[in-house]
């Protein structure tokens, strides 16, 4: 059997594990990613040619909370239900960081 090289998810498989992770209970929640901007010249297809670009990094990755449902939230509440006896955050899950509101 060939060792496998690469693993792809999905966004709502992404979210609910960052759900899960950070021990969120409740809420709709999304993927979320944060893009930059660059310019630079690259090779073209000859020797001596380059081409003006722009290159688009990601950032960050993280999830968002969302009022209405879409293709890419997942209910908390579903996917991480709170434990009806000990509603705490999951053992060493972390605590969302705190966001300014966009």
């Amino acid at each position: 059997m060939a060792d496998v090289q690469t693993y792809t998810f999905e966004y709502k498989e992404i979210t609910e594990a960052l759900v899960k992770k950070l021990g969120i209970h409740e809420g709709l929640w999304g993927i979320y990613l944060e893009f930059g901007i660059g310019g630079g010249n690259i090779p073209g297809p000859s020797e001596h040619m380059v081409l003006p670009a722009a290159i688009v990094p990601i950032l960050k990755i993280g999830i968002h909370r969302y009022s209405k449902p879409s293709s890419l939230t997942v209910d908390a509440a579903e996917v991480n239900p709170a434990d009806p006896v000990d509603p705490k955050p999951i053992r060493g899950a972390q605590k969302p960081p705190s966001r300014r509101q966009k």
